[in-house]
């Protein structure tokens, strides 16, 4: 039997926390940060969604680069006052708990309905990590003293097929341009390394969970009988387009109000200047948070896929952005050449 398959007959997974390491060695800490990054399956030819192989590679592979860190043992780092009141000040830290909280229910709902057992095994796995992300800014916040918002009842949702979907595309989303933003925080040199590195892991984590999403998307229509696949398609395009009105309604209410929301749902959007001191270009944010999404997903096998909405909404982005620029930049030319 599989491990996947026994994992997937427990009744829940909370048992690994009770056997994470205390005080793991630097060695072992090196190893196991090169261990999440890197993953290859050890079947030859090519991982087509549907097949039993590509099953197994998707569901081994979040499993076998599991990160073992433990959330009340991570030393968070005194912080001048001026460092403490940009963090404290960053409008996220509401939304930010909170999204983690639903993101594991959700998971964990949609787990519990699959008789898949390496998918199951998986996705449960998924709402796990999600619920240790929750744990990390809990922590940190009770550390740094950031007000927190009462949290709502965290109520298992009535349709789960939709609500991981809606999920899923949002950690696709929110994650690429979050790769962006950490870079970008890094590079500034606005935050101490030591907060950096210790948020590094929870970085890659979100890497591996948008990965198992690509992939059970594209394996999940591929086992689906062909008559269930139109209906799902259409929960697919409206869950997008629920996530783009959601998005969309944030920006518009951030820049013709000009206040700065206490919870920012799109904070990966509109937050890149609260990462730099310097003044942030689009083309430059939008190239790094590409750069960023290759460098993260480069150890993962190459076989299996990689989630390409945001990464194809950013390239059509700099397209525009750059003929834009080139054809104002021309008519500026001319005006003054007339001049």
């Amino acid at each position: 039997m599989s491990d996947a398959r026994k994992a997937a007959g427990k009744s829940s997974l909370a048992d690994i926390y009770s056997h994470l390491p205390d005080s793991p060695s630097e060695k072992t800490l090196e190893q196991v940060d090169y261990d999440a990054r890197h993953w290859s399956s050890p079947v030859k030819g090519p991982l087509k969604p549907g097949t039993p192989e590509h099953k197994k590679a998707m569901a081994d592979m979040f499993r076998d680069t599991f990160n073992p860190y433990k959330p009340s043992v991570i030393p968070w780092p005194e912080l001048d006052p001026e460092t403490l009141h940009r963090i404290t000040s960053l409008p996220i830290w509401d939304i930010a708990v909170q999204t983690e909280g639903k993101a594991r229910l959700r998971m964990a709902a949609y787990a519990d309905m699959l008789e898949d057992p390496d998918v199951k095994d998986a996705i449960a796995r998924n709402a796990w990590e999600e619920n240790r992300h929750k744990e990390v800014l809990a922590r940190m916040v009770e550390h740094y003293g950031i007000p927190l918002a009462p949290e709502d009842p965290y109520i298992e949702p009535r349709d789960t097929e939709w609500a991981y979907l809606v999920t899923g595309f949002s950690e696709c989303w929110d994650s690429f341009f979050a790769f962006g933003l950490f870079s970008l925080a890094e590079k500034a040199g606005l935050f101490p390394m030591e907060l950096i590195e210790t948020f590094e892991p929870v970085m890659q984590e979100e890497c591996r969970h948008i990965l198992l999403f690509a992939n059970w998307l594209a394996y999940h229509r591929a086992v689906m009988p062909l008559w269930r696949r139109p209906w799902f398609e259409m929960r697919v395009i409206g869950v997008l387009f629920f996530l783009l009105y959601e998005r969309l309604s944030l920006v518009r209410s951030f820049d013709d109000d000009g206040v700065e929301h206490t919870q920012d749902n799109n904070f990966t959007v509109t937050g890149a200047q609260s990462m730099t001191d310097k003044q942030v270009d689009f083309v430059e944010l939008m190239e790094l948070c590409l750069k960023e999404n290759e460098r993260r997903f480069a150890g993962y096998d190459p076989r299996l896929l990689r989630p390409q909405m945001a990464p194809f909404a950013a390239r059509m982005a700099l397209g525009g952005v750059r003929l834009w620029r080139r054809l104002r930049g021309q008519k500026g030319a001319e005006a003054r050449q007339a001049a």
